[in-house]
């Protein structure tokens, strides 16, 4: 018993994911040792390399990597930094306390724009004037719209100093998607090797630091790194790379999204010189496992689907061991995650899009999978997608109810796939029954079984907002897709959500196996009229990838491609390359569906041809004005 308590983990949040709440993968590993009473503890070392750098110290660091560069060799943004550095400096501490939520009365002078410094990010703006001298964000905030105003106006200056971070101290950094590119689909371990052999950055050193600090606080046994994007893997390992060198006897394991789709053929030795074991899909029996395995309790050959190095070759074991069901794997907790210094973002003036960083959010699952797992798109062979568990609605009130004892905050994203619609009305009748008033919102699927009545008994139960796929919105690749609705059902059903005062967003695809330009045309004149009736607020349009784990990319021959040869890959693999005999060039369109979506979700140019956003010859749309009226009236054919 003695030994059991010898073993303390620590759960941590790479660089980069969200600075507005913790990403909600080690508040559930937190809560599930705990739960079976192993001593845990978590870090967001997102969060506290952000605000390291987003201070009045962190700006002279970066003031002083920004001197080092030549005159002539210093970018536009560097320079005004540079000539700016006293207001910057200035700024920085009050704009952050402000989007932080501790100073709101700051909100009057921000908004007046004589308070931060305006670089380069702020000259989008301008898109917005209708006429010499007016106020380009009237529109959107009005004249009462105080702190929203202010709140995107700080976000900016926050992009701006991101910006030169990136300019003249590290080329990849960025507040997401930090470095992804050594890691996304990267067949080989090479270019991440090369940087993380590399001289420290900046911001790396800052880490390396906070990681130190960390260690003597918690003096973990094993460290946990979750990595949910490929732009927090070099993070990731250079966490891994600071606790070795700090004490190399505290193991080290590697999880999360990006392991389990682009890390099941893990054949690179030299990932191990950073983690000793990297752990597959649903992180609660593995890491049981391990604990039991440093406390002399488990051999090692009997870890459930863990790759571990031996004698030079990576090796996989699995000893076959179920899962621990949703509802046994006890409730998350936010304990030790600095929950106030959270700092809430504005970056488009639209109210859908602002959930995704405004707010601190509990983040829960309403069920485990996705009860459809058919769309041909999608990772439905791994078991995050197919392996479908519902969580009994008392369950899920349960902890949503010891979150907000938690956290004092009543704000829910639910991080399904696509939540069932049987249990959110589930859901929905255990909130009114214990008189309970949350708000929440997550994705659904754009299905018949949410119908106004039970839209309106959803919204009532708290839900502000839903998100669900649209896709290609073309009938005949939706079929193809085996998405299981039509664009008739998908209309009805976002009109039904926003009839019920349910803000909608809508995920759209472009570049599906054998779509045809035409098609793409078409595909926006529908989104283009589904904004104008008033079904959608927001959405935004995803490249189609091909994945080495759906069925497009297992299958490739039944959706008419083929996939094109790629090297080895002993280290990351997920998405490949196809070939499309239509011929299509995608990227090409790709630029005109961004400006598109971006002006219908501010409300502009919902009368222009769809033709207009696109710099190359497009054919005329086949969509009938009209049509998704006519889908909702019912008197047009799908």
């Amino acid at each position: 018993m003695g030994l059991a308590k010898s073993i303390r983990v620590l759960a941590v949040i790479p660089p980069m994911t969200q600075l507005n709440t913790p990403y909600p993968a080690t508040a559930v590993l937190t809560g599930f040792l705990r739960s079976r009473g192993v001593a845990a503890d978590q870090e967001d070392f997102s969060l506290r390399l952000a605000l390291a750098l987003l201070c009045r110290e962190g700006l002279e660091q970066i003031r002083a990597c920004a001197e080092k560069t030549l005159a002539n060799r210093r970018t536009p943004r560097v320079r005004t930094f540079l000539a700016w550095f006293d207001r910057y400096a200035a700024a920085i501490g009050p704009a952050v306390a402000f989007l932080q939520g501790r100073d709101p009365t700051l909100a009057q002078r921000i908004a007046t724009r004589r308070f931060l410094p305006e670089g380069l990010r702020f000259a989008n703006l301008d898109t917005f004037v209708a006429e010499e001298g007016a106020d380009p964000l009237a529109w959107a905030f009005g004249a009462l719209g105080t702190q929203d105003r202010a709140k995107h106006l700080a976000t900016q200056f926050l992009n701006d100093v991101a910006d030169v971070i990136r300019d003249a101290v590290d080329a990849r950094f960025a507040f997401t998607r930090y470095g992804e590119a050594l890691a996304s689909s990267q067949p080989s371990f090479d270019p991440l090797a090369a940087a993380l052999a590399a001289p420290p950055t900046l911001a790396e050193t800052i880490l390396r630091d906070l990681v130190r600090a960390a260690l003597v606080r918690h003096r973990p046994n094993l460290v946990l790194a979750t990595v949910p994007f490929p732009g927090c893997v070099p993070g990731a390992f250079r966490i891994a790379q600071a606790v070795k060198e700090f004490d190399p006897c505290i193991a080290t394991a590697l999880g999360g999204g990006f392991v389990n789709t682009e890390l099941r053929g893990l054949a690179e030795p030299r990932v191990f010189d950073f983690f000793d074991f990297v752990a597959l899909d649903d992180g609660e029996r593995p890491v049981l496992a391990l604990v039991e395995h440093l406390r002399g309790e488990r051999p090692r050959d009997r870890l459930v689907r863990t790759f571990v190095r031996r004698q030079g070759r990576v090796q996989f074991i699995d000893c076959g061991e179920a899962d621990i069901p949703c509802a046994e794997t006890g409730t998350p907790t936010w304990d030790g995650l600095p929950l106030g210094d959270y700092v809430s973002a504005l970056d488009l003036p639209n109210p859908m899009n602002r959930l995704w960083a405004d707010g601190r959010w509990n983040k829960l699952a309403v069920a485990h999978g996705c009860y459809w797992r058919k769309c041909s798109f999608c990772d439905v062979s791994l078991d995050y997608i197919a392996r479908f568990e519902s969580l009994p609605a008392k369950v899920l009130v349960d902890r949503i109810e010891a979150a907000i004892a938690e956290t004092g905050q009543t704000g829910f994203h639910f991080t399904d796939e696509a939540a069932p619609p049987a249990a959110l009305k589930a859901l929905a009748t255990e909130l009114k029954r214990r008189k309970l008033a949350i708000s929440w919102w997550g994705n659904i699927r754009f299905e018949k079984a949410y119908t106004p009545e039970l839209c309106q008994e959803l919204a009532e139960s708290g839900c502000i907002a839903v998100a669900g796929g649209l896709e290609a919105a073309t009938d005949r690749i939706l079929k193809l897709m085996n998405k299981g609705v039509t664009v008739a059902q998908a209309a009805r059903t976002a009109k039904a959500f926003r009839g019920a005062g349910v803000l909608v967003h809508a995920y759209l695809m472009y570049g599906f196996p054998t779509q045809t330009v035409q098609e793409t045309v078409d595909a926006l004149e529908t989104v283009r009229q589904l904004f104008a009736e008033g079904c959608l607020d927001s959405g935004y349009f995803h490249r189609f990838a091909c994945t080495v784990h759906a069925p497009v990319g297992r299958r490739p021959e039944r959706f008419g491609i083929a996939r094109a040869p790629g090297p080895p890959a002993p280290f990351a693999r997920n998405e490949v390359g196809c070939v499309d005999p239509t011929g299509v060039d995608h990227r090409a369109l790709g630029q005109g569906l961004h400006k598109a979506l971006y002006n219908y979700m501010h409300g502009l140019a919902l009368d222009a041809d769809v033709r207009s956003w696109f710099d190359m010859p497009v054919p005329r749309t086949k969509v009938k004005p009209g049509y998704v009226g006519r889908l909702l009236a019912g008197t047009a054919r799908p």
